[in-house]
């Protein structure tokens, strides 16, 4: 018989699909792993359990997470839901308004932020903007284009034929334009024309060829009113037919601007309802200004993205260069600056994003991150100095089971975590690390569902559906259970109250430390049998870790009868270890480590725990351990050196 000393010293593939189990000529296979959940890993190796979650307040009812954030001190949590707008700070409401979006409605609204102010894009919704000032008053108002003398300065657009023409009944005030074809609808009325240069706002619906308008007189720049003591005003020049004429690009006929972001002190928008592959640039520097001029460099861009394919914009992300996500490929937008003469725009991959909702993508160490149109995919799309040009890589491609239909994502920069919710309310989260190539997935469940996630400067908040209420719930790193509540008092206690969003569940409750009974909250507290200091009471989760088999394309060969010998656990700062080598799940003592005690409360140990293991096994696909425990106490896992028996 043969004797096999196999250590595994990293994590840092994640938890990889069991379709790897014949692969274990990867990398991927000695740094991954057949489970791990409820766990986080660490760029240098290790997985630790997850972080719990803290309470913070009750939603009113599925929504959107935003974060708002203005400088290192003026940071809020935008909660969007049914009608309604909910802004925290600090944890703490702080503002509620009405909103004009509704639940389904919330999934394509897109927002991005400049200074103090968001923007709010949704293609059936006119655009909004959201501003606190600083008096910490907040207001959400209608976007205003730029208006100079009455003329406002807004994209416009034909979406007639080229050839339909339209016939003014008269030159100046209170007229008719009649149409060559039907091209009007009732949701015309308030909408402005643009004839012959000259704009007319649509008064009254007539029929789908005949609409009322009133003209709006344009100022003759051209014209010295110093010199002439007045100014002159430019009417429609005549009453015949033409085919000089666009209406506005946004408006309740033709829906609303779809994306929009910020990039080189332009506002761009890009798609809208009726024109899903366009893209519109305001003037550098004066953001809601999209006055085309004479094309010189300051003045505003617009063009269409042509290609092969449909190509319906589901975002635009400002990084090295302006990014284009649409339904069937990613561009890049170059110019630099970007003028209307330099400006240029290159497909670059054909992956496509989701078109059902909007899923922000978030920059990672120069990198952007966004959910495929499959939505089994996180790509990675990366610009290349060797290529000159980006590249798309997926990656969850060897974890493609933990990526199923997300909904939401952000990155917490702080723990290197990009967070993933996923349709069934589980989240997952990739630790990743490209300079120490580390790209490692693990899968999260609570008791409930996670809806939606946000990173507010260093903080990751959650909605999550517990039963029939929606909480606003914080990552916490001081806790182990989630829709928790920690407390202290000066003097021990017994009862602990204020846990009415708990009402009637069985929650655990860590006590000075260390884990007492679990209880059902009543009258929205808990009883204590010995009275405490500190408290932690909240809903339990169990984390798991358990490795792949071992290695068959190295020393042990497969087909062969194997035995775990005995097996070395390195723990660092941790309170409980629950552990499966064979003979079931048990308690394994944490004493002595490193000569420290846990009898003490609230102290965790580090140190190698030595676990012997009997029992043969033939199934080359059984892991030899499994790691399991619902305790809502420290673990962190760093190194696991196996001594293995092979049958010959």
């Amino acid at each position: 018989m043969t004797r096999i000393r196999d250590i595994k010293t990293t994590f840092t593939a994640g938890e990889v699909s069991r379709d790897l189990l014949g692969r274990g000529d990867l990398r991927a296979y000695d740094n991954g792993a057949l489970s791990l959940r409820n766990v986080f890993i660490n760029p240098t190796g290790g997985v630790k359990r997850r972080f719990g979650m803290r309470f913070i307040d009750t939603a009113a009812g599925d929504g959107k997470l935003i974060a708002y954030e203005f400088n290192t001190e003026q940071t809020a949590l935008i909660v969007i839901t049914d009608g309604q707008i909910d802004i925290y700070s600090g944890g703490v409401q702080e503002a509620s308004i009405s909103a004009p979006w509704d639940s389904d409605e919330i999934k394509q609204l897109v927002w991005t932020q400049s200074a103090d102010t968001l923007l709010f894009v949704h293609p059936d919704v006119p655009p909004k903007k959201l501003v606190r000032s600083a008096f910490g008053v907040w207001t959400l108002s209608d976007w205003a284009f730029f208006t100079d003398q009455n003329i406002i300065h807004q994209p416009f657009f034909k979406f007639a034929e080229s050839d339909v023409t339209l016939t003014p009944s008269d030159v100046t005030g209170d007229i008719t334009l009649t149409a060559s074809a039907s091209v009007f609808s009732a949701a015309h009325e308030n909408t402005r024309l643009r004839v012959r240069g000259i704009d007319v706002v649509i008064t009254d619906f007539d029929s789908p060829t005949v609409v009322s308008a009133t003209v709006i007189p344009k100022p003759n720049l051209d014209y010295d009113a110093a010199e002439a003591g007045s100014e002159e005003f430019l009417e429609l020049p005549n009453s015949d037919a033409t085919i000089d004429w666009y209406e506005q690009a946004f408006s309740p006929a033709r829906g609303y601007p779809t994306t929009v972001a910020f990039h080189q002190d332009r506002l761009v928008i890009g798609g809208s309802r009726d024109l899903p592959n366009r893209l519109w640039f305001s003037k550098s520097g004066d953001l809601f200004n999209f006055d085309l001029g004479q094309g010189y460099d300051d003045e505003a861009i617009e063009f269409a993205i042509l290609s092969d394919q449909v190509n319906a914009i589901r975002g635009v992300f400002s990084s090295r260069h302006l990014q284009v996500f649409t339904s069937g490929a990613e561009w890049m937008v170059t110019g630099d600056p970007l003028t209307p003469q330099s400006v240029q725009i290159r497909r670059q991959t054909r992956t496509g994003s989701r078109i059902d909702r909007y899923i922000p993508p978030v920059n990672v160490d120069g990198a952007t991150l966004y959910v495929a149109r499959s939505g089994r995919e996180i790509h990675e799309y990366l610009y290349t100095d060797l290529e000159q040009a980006y590249t798309s890589t997926d990656l969850a491609l060897l974890s493609r089971h933990v990526i199923k239909t997300p909904i939401d994502q952000d990155y917490d920069a702080r723990n290197r975590l990009l967070f993933v919710v996923r349709d069934d309310g589980k989240f997952a989260s990739l630790t990743v690390f490209r300079a120490e190539q580390v790209s490692a997935w693990t899968l999260h469940k609570t008791d409930g569902a996670v809806r939606s996630v946000s990173v507010v400067g260093d903080e990751v908040y959650m909605l999550v559906q517990r039963g029939a209420e929606h909480f606003i719930e914080l990552l916490d790193d001081t806790l182990f259970l989630d829709a928790a509540l920690s407390g202290e008092v000066n003097t021990p206690a017994t009862v602990w109250a204020g846990l009415d969003h708990l009402e009637g569940q069985t929650v655990s409750i860590v006590a000075d430390g260390l884990l007492v009974a679990d209880q059902q909250v009543q009258s929205g507290s808990v009883t204590l049998d010995e009275p405490a200091l500190a408290v932690q009471v909240g809903l339990p989760y169990t984390h798991i870790v358990e490795p792949l088999p071992p290695n068959e394309a190295g020393h042990i060969g497969a087909g062969r009868k194997i035995r775990l010998v005995e097996a070395i656990f390195r723990m660092q700062d941790t309170a409980a270890l629950r552990l499966d080598v064979g003979r079931g799940l048990q308690d394994i003592s944490l004493k002595d480590l490193d000569n420290q005690v846990l009898d003490a409360p609230q102290l965790s140990v580090s140190g190698d725990v030595r676990v012997r293991a009997l029992g043969w096994q033939k199934d080359g696909t059984t892991p030899l351990w499994r790691i399991e425990q619902r305790a809502a106490l420290p673990f962190e896992l760093l190194f696991v050196s196996s001594e293995i028996k092979v049958n010959e």
